[in-house]
């Protein structure tokens, strides 16, 4: 797939496509749609060119692609985990396969550099190696201690929920569309998957190696269109709700699953920290802190806002990071090399400037960047760097989602503890220390959902076994992990008692059966019995 634009006459005699129509045709051939279905056509923010027209799915649409999962689901629950697990795996050598294609058009839907679009890409794999060989152990059967000792046999058993909806966003079209579906399915769970409307060809070429690796027809049902409806229709239909997006929406999809009684686990908003201590190694913090900044442009949930530097080392800190800012290469080319792609959107690119725009009316100095670059893409906006921002600035507390990062000097670590937690959003945060017992001792003080030391985001995210979301206003539940995979069953004990019952037995009075067990129960603490 190259960024050359195809003319499709059947489609739209004016136009031409960023991506082969007859490509995208046989993609979205996946889509849950009426054959008379409206369809939308999303722009590369790239260019500004039209990637393709795609067919919108209605509520209508929406109810059927979850009784079709349905029905798929209780034979796909029976499948082995032993055939579960070599889907996984195939999937896994899928994707890595096919990343050429896979890039392209990640680049083309969302402007990401090259690099940030390859994260996505071991992202995936890393996920579908993870949940295929460690699936069945997180959700096998487990014994646990009884109500009395050997007498008492009990076991914990964990059942598919059903249906699982997700409603992914456009930022991470790749990993945030399909590694929450893959230990759903690998759970015995159906899917159905409601991608960004920006960033559907992305998840549809993903969807479709996964059937080629093996998935049951059925198994994955995808459907297109707005949050407002089918994402709606989603959160109104199915046994379970993943969704990941931004705060506001977030608590709209949790009243609604609430009325329900469906669970739901999120991943939402964040206005995340860097801490510099006065004993970094300056060049390292320098480049983590850039990375930490402005990957994919700033639009990355666990990406940081705000940059706190300690004092002692601020004067020479500082000056060293602008450089590297300015250093920067902006780039919407379908290749590798460059630093900061594109903003997705005019609305995003509108926020950015809105919130830079407040913060110098009200004082605020611009250290780097601040400038709308259209002869490099129509959405590129320079990484911006700012200081001397206050609590009556936008950017101060609002999610900016863009490259735009606040530095401010802290005299210690109580300050930058402070700071960080100063916010109602708790997602993930950064510390660039040599002394990483402190670095953990700070850390621990942080209420954040994931903690990165000498590493912008990318260590605690790519750590597939331990859990990864939100603290406060960032989410509810977990991605990764085991936690990643049992949000998507529900538990069940199954207690078995043998020989005596749990009630007064062999001609015992209750008040003697009550004393019998206060004494046994006396024993228990003694011995150490749980």
């Amino acid at each position: 797939m190259t960024s050359e634009t195809i003319a499709d006459p059947e489609l739209d005699p004016t136009a031409t496509y960023v991506v082969a129509p007859s490509r995208s045709r046989r993609l979205a051939a996946r889509v849950v749609a009426g054959p008379r279905a409206e369809t939308f056509t999303m722009n590369s923010p790239m260019t500004g060119a039209p990637i393709a027209a795609l067919p919108l799915s209605s509520a209508a649409d929406v109810e059927s692609a979850v009784a079709s999962a349905r029905a798929a689901q209780a034979r796909w629950a029976g499948t082995p985990f032993a055939e579960r697990k070599r889907i996984l795996l195939r999937f896994h050598d899928l994707v890595l396969t096919h990343q050429v294609e896979l890039l392209d058009l990640v680049q083309i839907e969302s402007g990401k550099t090259r690099a940030n679009a390859f994260e996505e890409i071991a992202d995936t794999a890393m996920a579908s190696r993870y949940y295929a060989r460690t699936a069945e152990s997180h959700l096998r059967p487990r014994r646990v201690l009884g109500a009395y000792p050997v007498l008492t046999q009990t076991r914990v058993l964990h059942h598919p929920v059903g249906v699982v909806g997700i409603v992914s966003p456009w930022n991470y079209p790749l990993s945030l569309a399909i590694t929450d579906a893959l230990p759903a399915l690998m759970a015995g769970n159906a899917v159905v998957l409601r991608p960004d409307q920006q960033g559907s060809l992305t998840a549809l070429a993903a969807i479709e190696l996964l059937y080629r690796a093996g998935l049951p027809q059925g198994v994955l049902q995808v459907v297109l269109g707005t949050g407002s409806e089918a994402g709606q229709a989603i959160v109104d239909t199915a046994d379970y709700v993943a969704y990941t997006g931004s705060t506001a929406t977030g608590r709209r999809v949790a009243a609604s699953a609430a009325q329900r009684l469906v669970s739901f686990s999120m991943e939402l908003g964040g206005k995340n920290s860097v801490y510099v201590t006065d004993d970094v190694d300056l060049d390292t913090a320098v480049a983590g802190a850039v990375r930490a900044c402005f990957s994919s442009s700033g639009q990355l949930c666990i990406s940081t806002e705000r940059l706190l530097v300690h004092e002692s080392i601020a004067d020479e800190f500082v000056p060293r990071f602008v450089e590297a800012v300015q250093a920067m290469r902006l780039g919407t080319e379908l290749a590798y090399g460059y630093d900061m792609g594109s903003l997705v959107s005019p609305a995003q690119l509108e926020t950015v400037r809105a919130h830079l725009d407040d913060a110098v009316a009200k004082g605020a100095s611009v250290l780097a960047g601040g400038r709308h670059r259209p002869e490099v893409g129509p959405y590129v906006f320079e990484p911006t760097v700012l200081e001397g921002v206050t609590a009556d600035m936008r950017c101060r507390d609002e999610e900016t989602f863009g490259p735009l990062v606040a530095i401010t000097r802290v005299p210690d670590d109580e300050a930058a503890i402070a700071l960080a937690n100063d916010t109602e959003y708790g997602l993930n945060s950064s510390i660039w220390c040599r002394d990483v017992p402190r670095a953990r001792g700070v850390a621990a003080r942080l209420r954040t959902g994931t903690v990165n030391i000498n590493e912008a985001y990318s260590a605690a995210w790519a750590s597939m076994g331990a859990p990864m979301g939100g603290m406060k206003a960032s989410g509810v539940g977990r991605r990764h992990g085991a936690e990643g995979i049992l949000r998507y069953t529900e538990a069940q004990t199954v207690a078995a008692q043998h020989l005596l019952p749990i009630a007064a037995s062999h001609g015992l009075s209750d008040k003697a059966y009550a004393r019998v067990l206060s004494t046994g129960l006396r024993a228990m603490k003694a011995m150490g019995i749980k």
